[in-house]
């Protein structure tokens, strides 16, 4: 495991836990890459409810409620299959705050308007409206989903870590 995505989970860590809140991930190209970061951090059982590895549309479908027509209409490598992925983990977990993931990590599966390395993170708290980044990554499978990881933590941290999560985070 990189040392840094540790300290970026173990910073996450800390500002969850000091606010007294939890995290849920859905994850499709990182393939649990995530959770894995996060239950490297001794005590994490405090502040990461669960994780939702969705890497098949069924499975976005009867684990996240993603919708059938959403995925008909953009395709599982989205900005609203990520957004619905993570709306989903709040929906069927008890975690205050979600994170997911969807891409093309390759060597194939891209296309023109799709190429390998096009990936989408979203995130949301709770009773508020969710955000959703689109990130064009370079490099082979294991270098997009590496860059895919670190993206999201960093992503959580910039938009709850600088302020107190229960005062509305940053953002």
């Amino acid at each position: 495991m990189p040392n840094d995505l540790l300290s970026l989970a173990e910073r996450l860590g800390q500002h969850l836990l000091g606010s007294g809140h939890s995290l849920a991930l859905a994850e499709s190209c990182t393939g649990g890459w995530i959770a894995q970061s996060v239950t490297e951090i001794a005590g994490s059982s405090a502040w990461f409810d669960r994780g939702f590895v969705t890497y098949s549309n069924a499975a976005k479908i009867a684990m996240l409620g993603v919708r059938e027509s959403t995925l008909r209409q953009y395709g599982a490598v989205s900005l609203q299959i990520a957004a619905e992925m993570a709306a989903g983990a709040l929906a069927h977990s008890e975690a205050d705050i979600a994170l997911a993931v969807t891409g093309i990590a390759g060597p194939g599966g891209g296309t023109a308007e799709k190429p390998v390395g096009l990936v989408f993170i979203a995130w949301q708290r709770r009773g508020r409206p969710g955000r959703c980044i689109e990130r064009h990554f370079a490099g082979d499978r294991h270098a997009v989903r590496l860059q895919t990881v670190r993206t999201a933590l960093r992503c959580l941290l910039d938009e709850y870590g600088q302020a107190d999560i229960s005062d509305g985070g940053g953002g």
